[in-house]
């Protein structure tokens, strides 16, 4: 599905306006009624009872007037707070202002922190609060007298239906300005903004509603558009059917480095994923003092014994061993639990410029590349990394805290200078390509936050690619599923205590 930041969305709206001549007057009018509907659909029961609603002087204001119209019309008892004087308000919003009080609506003019007594108690004794004070134009932090009834509205303890975006969101990227309304519902208006998304903007939003406001289809469709967010039945789309007349070949062999002493359960994980998601042949290259304990805890999985610089950690020599294995498989899956030894980066920055064909990096192999990323550019086949957020800080050499305040705009900025995917994981995955589409993951949940998820999630992509997918749909089938699999273990054990292995036992159950 389809997703847009404010910059786009304004984009919309003009295309909308000029090329189709659909006046803003329809537009805001569909919007207030959609709202209104929903409004009657999920609070119904509270026909005859009160709802304030607070305006901005602008279009979000101008919607609200429209769904204050209808809710009246619908036996509601509404009043409009309005946050600014009435002589404030113009175009579109004023004509829907003017219809309002003709029908003999009440407004409030709202203008200073200090507002009545008598109003506030009115307020307070409302069943359903609606939020139109902010659409999706504001980028500045919210001051004065709109932060002061925001605060009120979040005080209330009232649900509350916000109109596009909770007032104080960042639409592009769900940063909180300032202040923000928390709501129950938000009824967003023709196609979903990408801070209804994404944290933290998600813990404000409530329950996501699209409201179809008579916008042309096709201006949703094509690449014009950068970002989505993964479904189902796109996902689904996606998943090749297998035929009768294979064998264990037709579905590709995946090439694992991974693993030292101590850490050898991330090299586990990762040749598991790549098997549970459908590979035919998976082939763990390891230390090859680790080679008899792999061996017999991976009946499943070949190993390959490699040379090693110290005891149980790979060495530079074992560069020929793997070059020469690498060249009739599919695709090869490098870092986790390989440590970031001055040997083990010599050996990954090398094998990046040299192999000819896809390679995973995740967790060590991520950490190799720090301070070595222009190495990227070298690499003479598709590059898919797959960092956490302090992998992907020490990349890019800002904070962890960085880069979850810009996850989209770091991991796009990363992608299209290195030419590689991105597959920036956390609450929210993000999957950034080179041509700067951009995908956002809604599956998975906080029991996913332990050791060795990740190193399923590389082997899962590894083990799609394997089996013919295009790196990037194998990104985003593989994240989509991991979350999937997740959520599915929530369901029947909850999220406490859950662990990489229960992920993998559901998976064929999750791709089935």
């Amino acid at each position: 599905m389809k997703i847009v930041d404010s910059v786009a969305m304004r984009q919309l709206d003009e295309k909308t306006i000029k090329n189709y001549g659909i006046p803003g007057l329809v537009l805001m009018e569909n919007a207030g009624r959609g709202v209104a509907e929903i409004i009657e659909r999920d609070f119904g029961n509270l026909k005859g009872k009160r709802v304030s609603i607070f305006a901005g002087k602008g279009n979000n204001g101008g919607d609200g007037f429209v769904v204050a119209r209808h809710l009246l019309n619908k036996g509601f008892k509404t009043c409009v707070y309005l946050i600014a004087q009435r002589r404030d308000v113009e175009g579109d919003a004023k004509v829907n202002m003017n219809i309002w009080e003709k029908m003999g609506g009440e407004t409030v003019s709202i203008v200073t922190q200090g507002f009545s007594l008598e109003h506030k108690t009115k307020i307070r004794h409302s069943h359903l609060i609606v939020d139109a004070i902010f659409g999706t134009g504001l980028s500045a932090d919210v001051k004065g007298i709109q932060r002061g009834v925001i605060e009120f509205i979040n005080r209330l303890n009232k649900p509350v239906v916000a109109v596009d975006i909770p007032s104080g969101l960042d639409a592009s990227n769900g940063r909180v300005l300032g202040s923000c309304v928390k709501a129950a519902i938000t009824a967003t208006m023709a196609i979903p903004k990408i801070g209804l998304l994404i944290y933290p903007g998600m813990d404000y939003v409530g329950k996501v509603e699209v409201v179809d406001i008579g916008m042309p289809g096709e201006l949703f469709t094509g690449d014009k558009i950068l970002w989505e967010i993964l479904d189902f039945e796109g996902i689904k789309r996606l998943i090749k059917p297998r035929h009768g007349n294979t064998h264990k070949g037709s579905f590709g062999h995946v090439f694992v480095l991974a693993g030292s002493v101590g850490k050898s359960g991330a090299a586990a994980m990762t040749s598991m994923g790549a098997m549970r998601v459908g590979a035919g042949l998976v082939t763990l290259g390891i230390p090859k003092s680790l080679n008899p304990v792999m061996a017999k805890k991976l009946t499943e999985v070949m190993t390959l014994p490699l040379p090693e610089s110290a005891l149980g950690i790979f060495g530079y020599e074992a560069l020929d061993s793997i070059t020469t294995f690498i060249k009739d498989k599919e695709v090869m899956v490098l870092g986790p639990g390989l440590t970031s030894s001055e040997p083990v980066k010599r050996l990954v920055l090398r094998l990046i410029t040299e192999s000819k064909i896809p390679v995973v990096i995740d967790a060590d192999g991520i950490n190799c590349l720090a301070g070595d990323v222009k190495v990227l550019k070298k690499a003479k086949s598709q590059i898919i990394i797959t960092p956490h957020p302090g992998e992907m800080a020490r990349l890019v050499d800002v904070t962890a805290k960085d880069v979850q305040a810009d996850r989209l705009g770091i991991a796009s900025r990363f992608a299209k200078e290195n030419n590689v995917i991105v597959v920036l994981k956390g609450a929210r995955t993000v999957i950034a390509e080179p041509s700067g589409m951009i995908y956002i993951n809604p599956t998975g949940n906080p029991g996913m936050a332990t050791a060795g998820t990740g190193d399923v999630l590389s082997g899962m992509i590894g083990g799609l690619i394997a089996q013919g997918y295009d790196p990037l749909d194998a990104s985003n089938i593989a994240v989509y599923m991991h979350g999937l699999a997740g959520d599915e273990v929530a369901k029947k054990k909850g999220q406490v205590g859950m662990i990489a292995s229960d992920i993998l036992d559901i998976l064929p159950k999750v791709i089935h």
